[in-house]
C-alpha cells in the first residue's frame, strides 16, 4: 500500500472456507488491534461476504515501512472453531522527502597555490526516501562567479576539490551553493564558504617613481634625491617588508608616514672630485619564512659646482734672463689647473 493513500480506502482480503455446512460453515472475522487499520464486511453475491481492509490513518514509510496483522475466521458451531492468517503490510515509499544537509553553511580553509585535485572539504546529504527517491546527486547551484573554474564536486560522493590555482592576491574569499537531488526531483541546498590563506609566493616589488640626477655637489644634506614606492602583495607578515641600501653612497632612506613610499636623501655632503657618480642597490625583503627579496639598481650622478679655485703647479717662479733679451721673448710659461669640470675649470691667465 502506497503511503499515499487516503484513509478510507478499502482492501479486500481473502475468504475463508469452511467445509461444514449449515450453522458450523457460518464464519464472522475478527483483526487484531491496530490503529491504521479496521476491518469491513463486504456483501457478495449468494449471502456470502468479503472481509476487506480499511485504511482508518494516513502511513508514514520513513515511520514504519511494514505493518503486521492477524485476520481470524470464527465458524458458527459449537465448541467454535477458528482459522488465522498473517497479513504483512508493505508501505510503498512516496518521494515525500526532500535531501537535507547535515550543515546550512559549510566552511573550510585551505592554502593558495593548491595542486590540481586537492580535496577541499566534503558536503553530505540524507534523504529520508527509499530507493531512487533517497538517492542524493550533488551539483552547483549558481556559478555566477566563475566557480567551476576553481572548484568542481563529485556528484555522487560530495567531495568539493580544486580545479584551478587559487590566489589569495586575486581573491581570499569564495562563497557558493550547492544543490542536492534525489531521484524524485526534490531538491535540498546549503551554502560553502571557503577561506584563501596567504602564502608568502610574491616578492617585493621597488618602483622608482621620481630620480633627481644629476645631483649638484654643493647640495645641503637632507635633499631628496628620489621617491620609492615598495609593495608586496601579501598579506600579514609576508607582506610587511624592511629596506636596506647596499654600498657606499651617501644616502639614506627615510620612510614616508604611509609606509609603503620611502624617501632618499643627502646625508652628508658630495664631492664630484671625490665621485662622479654614485651607484647603489636597495634591497626590500618581507617577513615570510623564508623571507623574499627585491631589488632595485639606482645610479645618481654628481653635477659640478664651482667649489675649487685655480692652482698654479708651483707658488713661485723664478727666472733669470740677459739684459739684451729681444722684446716678445718668452720668459716662462706658467701652469695652473682647476679640479672643476667645464666653465668651471677653464683657466684664464693675467
Amino acid at each position: 500500500i502506497g503511503e499515499w493513500t487516503l484513509p478510507g480506502s478499502h482492501f479486500p482480503l481473502a475468504v475463508a472456507r469452511d467445509a461444514d455446512a449449515g450453522s458450523n460453515s457460518l464464519l464472522t472475522y475478527q483483526l487484531t488491534g491496530n490503529p491504521f487499520f479496521s476491518l469491513a464486511m463486504k456483501e457478495r453475491s449468494g449471502g456470502k461476504k468479503q472481509p476487506e481492509l480499511v485504511l482508518e490513518r494516513a502511513l508514514d514509510r520513513e515511520k514504519q515501512s511494514s505493518l503486521e496483522l492477524v485476520l481470524t475466521a470464527v465458524d458458527g458451531g459449537d465448541p467454535v472453531r477458528s482459522g488465522t492468517v498473517q497479513i504483512r503490510v508493505n508501505v510503498t515509499d512516496l518521494n515525500d522527502n526532500s535531501p537535507v544537509f547535515t550543515k546550512s553553511i559549510y566552511e573550510a580553509r585551505v592554502a593558495e597555490n593548491l595542486p590540481a585535485e586537492s580535496l577541499v572539504l566534503r558536503v553530505r546529504a540524507t534523504d529520508a526516501d527509499a530507493g531512487s527517491n533517497g538517492r542524493v546527486t550533488y551539483s552547483f547551484r549558481n556559478d555566477l562567479n566563475g566557480v567551476h573554474l576553481l572548484f568542481a564536486i563529485d556528484s555522487e560522493s560530495g567531495e568539493i576539490r580544486t580545479t584551478g590555482p587559487l590566489d589569495f592576491e586575486e581573491k581570499n574569499k569564495y562563497s557558493f551553493g550547492l544543490e542536492a537531488r534525489d531521484g524524485g526531483g526534490l531538491t535540498g541546498h546549503c551554502e560553502v564558504e571557503v577561506d584563501i590563506m596567504d602564502e608568502n609566493d610574491n616578492a617585493p616589488e621597488i618602483t622608482i617613481l621620481s630620480l633627481s640626477s644629476p645631483v649638484p655637489e654643493d647640495a645641503p644634506v637632507g635633499t631628496v634625491v628620489a621617491l620609492l614606492k615598495v609593495r608586496d602583495r601579501d598579506s600579514g607578515e609576508n607582506g610587511q617588508v624592511s629596506c636596506e641600501l647596499s654600498g657606499e653612497a651617501p644616502l639614506s632612506i627615510v620612510a614616508s608616514s604611509g609606509g609603503s613610499y620611502k624617501v632618499l636623501v643627502l646625508a652628508k655632503a658630495l664631492d664630484r672630485e671625490e665621485a662622479a657618480f654614485h651607484e647603489l642597490v636597495l634591497r626590500a625583503s618581507d617577513g615570510g619564512d623564508p623571507a623574499r627579496t627585491g631589488t632595485a639598481r639606482i645610479r645618481v650622478t654628481v653635477l659640478d659646482a664651482n667649489d675649487n679655485t685655480p692652482v698654479f703647479s708651483q707658488g713661485e717662479y723664478t727666472v733669470r734672463v740677459p739684459e739684451d733679451v729681444p722684446v716678445g721673448s718668452t720668459l716662462v710659461t706658467v701652469t695652473a689647473t682647476d679640479a672643476d669640470e667645464g666653465p668651471n675649470g677653464h683657466v684664464k691667465y693675467s
